[in-house]
């Protein structure tokens, strides 16, 4: 036989309790240490070594040379596992992973990120570029004779 009230104590109960949902997205949730997000590039640390290129089990990165000592990526996510193996391999701290983790888009070419090169250092002028002279030594003043 079915009982109208067995549920009524559980319902009061329930309405003091916390939900066991997080209200996204109206309240964001923060993301624990350690959390494997999208990956992000320094473009000022890379060397351009390309071991994340050759340790990413996706094939999600690209790094290219645009000037010397610099360097662009560009990153696939919809490839990328986020595994984090590329900010592992980095020797130089170029890649990080990231909170972020609202990645989706309505086609595949929000799919990808590009990350610019660092801007290229000053040229230095001509003035700056001749060596400077250095001022020659002056000659040696006599110490006076403690004689006279």
């Amino acid at each position: 036989m079915i009982r109208p009230g067995a549920m009524f104590g559980t319902l009061i109960a329930s309405v003091f309790r916390k939900p066991a949902t997080h209200r996204y997205p109206a309240a964001r949730f923060e993301m624990p240490a350690n959390f494997r997000g999208q990956i992000g590039f320094i473009a000022k640390n890379c060397i351009g070594c390309r071991m994340c290129m050759r340790d990413c089990p996706a094939d999600a990165i690209e790094i290219r040379k645009v000037g010397e000592k610099r360097f662009e990526a560009r990153f696939d996510l919809g490839r990328c596992i986020y595994c984090a193996q590329c900010v592992d391999s980095c020797p130089k701290s170029a890649l990080e992973a990231t909170d972020r983790y609202e990645l989706a888009g309505y086609n595949q070419d929000q799919l990808k990120a590009f990350f610019e090169a660092a801007p290229a250092p000053p040229a230095a002028s001509a003035a700056q570029a001749a060596p400077q002279e250095e001022p020659s030594p002056k000659e040696p003043v006599p110490a006076p004779d403690p004689g006279k």
